[in-house]
């Protein structure tokens, strides 16, 4: 037995990836697909294709690109427009770039971790190597589920994390209209200036815009969450009576609005709280509850009371389903033995029903909260129409665009498509979001019944 063929194995395979597979472990066949993946990763970092020929100057391709992401080009206006560094283009190339790097490091490391795992095999069995046909049988078999999803996974790299980094990226750019919109103008690396100018007050107008909208979009995931979660509760629990005759029929009536779209559904109610125009106002009037009409739309309360009502008629069916059917799967025993104790019908609904269908819905009231976090639907769709700022404004939206009932996706998405379009802050505040909601999401799916029970 050759004792030392886990340190030529090993030196070879550091020097060139899959060399020691190739000459010292009999596995050819996987040496010779490693040693692709080097050679063709190679070529793009070490080999410049110029003018005059071809180059080893390790300034290929690859690097030339991660080189265009630290500058994201040089501004020249001498040239028409069209020929000038594209930055928006140049970090998202370069970032692909990293992406592949870190790819082949992976493979690399992959290839170093199986060389110490094949020359391990071989001491343990006394000097019997695996070969080809070994290897292309295991690669068959057990390794099949790996190679089936290695796709699925390089897939998820670029149409996935290659986004989130790129607008992790663009939050420490001066990415902007109109002065550094590419490629007419550069854009350059600014690292932390705009999270100052968002936190820090170096501009007075965002920082106060972007605490009351952090502040509304906080209490309004909280009320919006407990008045749904709530309201489902309570007519879940009320239809569950042995005194409602045809509860069935009332479930099916309170799912309808559950089942319309909730785009229609915020359209229509627009209509209906117009403040001008609407039924409600005019109805209200009629009946000589009011004098003037309500801004039920166009003035901050009113809107943000209309925001919470309108979320809760769309979204409450959802929670009655559930709390029905988790109250189904509670033993009537439970309640046979409370009325043998005295205890009344409200006693058992809070000493018995509330309690247990609290416990079976946390996950449900987190999902609850994290969505209309990002409820984008009832704070834009809502107010279509209601002015022309769609919504009631407030003392820094001339400046900033967030207006009275705007909450952080709306806000994103108006510096974004509306002016002023500052990319590079709504990239902040997506940078925001995404640190606030991981959290929330991976600690809700440790709490499924499925994570704690997998075998993986």
């Amino acid at each position: 037995m050759d004792v030392r063929l886990r340190q030529k194995a090993l030196i070879s395979g550091v020097l060139c990836i899959g060399l020691g597979h190739i000459l010292f472990l009999k596995q050819q066949v996987k040496g010779a697909l490693y040693f692709l993946v080097g050679l063709v990763t190679f070529y793009f970092v070490a080999i410049e294709n110029t003018g005059s020929g071809i180059k080893l100057n390790f300034n290929g391709f690859l690097i030339k690109t991660i080189k265009g992401f630290f500058t994201l080009g040089v501004f020249n206006p001498n040239i028409p427009i069209k020929e000038r560094d594209n930055s928006i283009f140049m970090m998202v190339d370069g970032l692909l770039c990293i992406l592949i790097l870190v790819l082949f490091l992976i493979i690399y490391v992959i290839s170093i971790r199986d060389v110490l795992k094949i020359t391990r095999h071989y001491e343990v069995s006394g000097g019997e190597l695996a070969d080809n046909k070994t290897f292309l049988k295991h690669a068959l078999n057990r390794a099949f589920p790996s190679i089936g999803l290695s796709p699925v996974i390089i897939l998820l790299l670029f149409f996935v994390v290659l986004p989130i980094i790129f607008s992790f990226c663009i939050a420490f750019t001066n990415y902007s209209y109109p002065n550094n919109i590419p490629p007419g103008n550069k854009v350059d690396w600014v690292f932390f200036q705009n999270f100052l100018d968002l936190f820090g007050g170096a501009q007075a107008l965002w920082t106060s815009a972007l605490w009351r909208v952090l502040t509304w979009t906080l209490i309004w995931a909280i009320l919006s969450t407990a008045c749904v979660y709530l309201t489902g509760m309570f007519m879940a629990i009320s239809l569950s009576h042995r005194n409602i005759k045809v509860a069935s029929f009332f479930r099916g009536v309170f799912i309808l609005p559950y089942a319309v779209p909730a785009v229609l559904s915020m359209m229509v109610w627009a209509n209906l709280l117009n403040g001008t125009f609407g039924p409600i106002n005019g109805m209200l009037m009629q009946a000589g509850l009011i004098t003037h009409n309500i801004p039920w739309l166009t003035e901050i309360g009113f809107a943000r009371f209309s925001m919470v009502v309108v979320t809760t008629w769309c979204g409450f069916p959802y929670h009655m389903l559930m709390v029905t059917s988790i109250m189904t799967s509670i033993s009537p025993d439970l309640y046979e033995a409370a009325s043998i104790d005295g205890a009344s019908k409200g006693q058992q609904t809070f000493k018995i029903t509330i309690p247990l269908v609290l416990s079976q819905t946390i996950p449900l009231i987190i999902m609850a909260f994290t969505f209309n976090i990002n409820n984008f639907g009832a704070a834009y769709f809502l107010f279509m129409g209601a002015g022309s700022s769609k919504g009631p404004t407030a003392a820094d939206t001339i400046s900033t665009n967030a207006n009275g009932i705007d909450i952080v996706v709306t806000w994103i998405y108006k510096l974004t498509m509306q002016n002023p379009q500052k990319f590079q802050y709504a990239s902040v505040l997506a940078v925001l979001l995404f640190v606030v909601l991981t959290p929330f999401a991976i600690w809700n799916y440790m709490r499924t019944k499925s994570y704690k029970e997998s075998d993986l």
